[in-house]
């Protein structure tokens, strides 16, 4: 009987295991690595080596109503659209309100996580951690929830592109962006139109000289406002509209979304227009892109295929020169190294998950992994039915199917994601893709 149960990790994450572990009668106990809760939403004035990053002007892009814990709504006075200091604030809030701090040991770091002797009958685990005066200290576990996030490992590609050796500008990860400062009248080039690099080549193009956002694929580009002001995940993600999605032409639906959002901004006209149709990949969340692209503030350019002494190329050959940075908003590599090597297989080493949760490779399901998952719409709904299904697969109250079966539903997702990217080495580097409210579908239903 599992009672037990280590936490790594004090943000959104990890926050509502612990209230989660203690609904189910289990003892948590959590270890967060650095003097605060809050995880990727702390905000730093500097980056910190193995910790999340954000930049200083980051607005949520899920709104407060259909983002926050199904227990613990926002504040009132809160905005629809929260900068990141208010849910920090909200995350405090409810850490409060349900006692949770007493739970966490604070600047205490998990070292590593090994299964004990008799873990095929106990399910037990050793887990080593260095605390805040470096002494090392050893404990047993019945179980283990794993929430430290995946934005702690920059993923900078500068080795694929030939000359970035004798590039004289200066080239850096997204994570350590902080504000637009450095590059006030500067020429920059952004790489990558996700929600991160839609944001700061917008935030950078209003002090620069000139700003280039270079993508590989397009994108498709939405704002926050949906119909009469109401934002817009409020009024797109909704049952009804889930089940249109389910039983209409995929084809048609791609067809309606495409003509709804080119009304507000032709894609092809700006240059925005991807190689893939919207349901299969998530849209970029931005309010000011197209405005600043009318302006000239922004100007879209094909890949980057390389740099020059002082300049870049893209894969359409142009060239521009005097380039003085360039802004790779290239996504972050998954780095667990405390968890067992036998978790991680194939030739990349890939962190393999049953439904983003669960690895079929252990005898005892007494190990889980939250939040690793690329998701449409907000994040903590699902994390907490992850840790809902978790806990009660603990507790007993729930059974994961066989090794074979679960080793055959992720195949079968994989091949299905992977045809939903055109590059396979970004759907690799991805830890997966799922279209929000089909997740976990029969394991979380009764429990919701």
């Amino acid at each position: 009987m599992v009672r037990r149960v280590a936490v790594v990790g004090a943000g959104s994450s990890g926050l509502v295991c612990i209230k989660s572990c203690v609904e189910e009668g289990l003892e948590p106990v959590c270890f967060e690595s650095s003097d605060d809760i809050g995880g990727l939403w702390r905000f730093k004035e500097s980056p910190e080596s193995e910790r999340s990053s954000i930049y200083r002007s980051l607005v949520c892009n899920t709104s407060k109503e259909i983002m926050c814990f199904s227990d613990f709504p926002m504040p009132a006075d809160y905005p629809n659209y929260m900068h990141h200091s208010q849910l920090l604030q909200y995350f405090r809030l409810y850490a409060e309100h349900f006692d949770l701090l007493r739970y966490i040991n604070f600047q205490t770091t998990v070292s590593s996580v090994t299964q004990r002797p008799d873990f095929s009958l106990s399910g037990q685990w050793d887990i080593v951690t260095i605390n805040r005066d470096g002494e090392e200290e050893r404990h047993i576990f019945d179980a283990v929830l794993v929430c430290s996030g995946h934005n702690t490992h920059p993923a900078l590609p500068l080795s694929d592109f030939p000359g970035y050796e004798m590039f004289s500008g200066k080239c850096f990860h997204s994570w350590e962006y902080k504000d637009a400062d450095t590059c006030r009248g500067k020429r920059v080039v952004v790489v990558g139109i996700g929600n991160t690099g839609g944001d700061i080549a917008v935030e950078i193009s209003r002090s620069a000289e000139k700003t280039f956002l270079s993508t590989r694929q397009g994108g498709w580009v939405i704002g926050r406002m949906s119909s009469n002001g109401l934002p817009l995940d409020l009024t797109v993600i909704t049952r009804f509209n889930n089940i249109l999605t389910l039983l209409l032409p995929k084809t048609l639906v791609n067809w309606a979304v495409e003509r709804a959002v080119n009304q507000k901004c032709d894609h092809t006209l700006y240059g925005l227009k991807p190689r893939y149709r919207p349901l299969e990949r998530r849209p970029t969340i931005n309010d000011d892109l197209p405005g600043r692209i009318l302006q000239g503030a922004v100007v879209i350019k094909p890949n980057l295929k390389g740099f020059e002494a002082s300049g870049v190329v893209f894969e359409d050959g142009t060239v521009e020169e005097n380039i003085d940075a360039v802004v790779f908003c290239t996504g972050y590599n998954v780095n667990l190294p405390f968890l067992p090597p036998v978790l991680f297989e194939g030739p990349d080493r890939e962190l393999t998950l049953y439904k983003r949760l669960f690895p079929p490779s252990l005898s005892q399901p007494t190990l889980a992994v939250l939040g690793l998952l690329q998701q449409k719409g907000p994040f903590m709904p699902i994390v907490e039915m992850q840790t809902r299904w978790a806990v009660k697969v603990f507790a007993g109250l729930s059974h994961l199917p066989s090794k074979e079966k679960m080793l055959e539903v992720i195949e079968s997702e994989r091949k299905r994601n992977m045809k939903s990217y055109c590059c396979p080495r970004q759907a690799a580097r991805l830890v997966d893709y799922i279209p929000y409210l089909d997740f976990m579908a029969d394991e979380t239903s009764n429990h919701r």
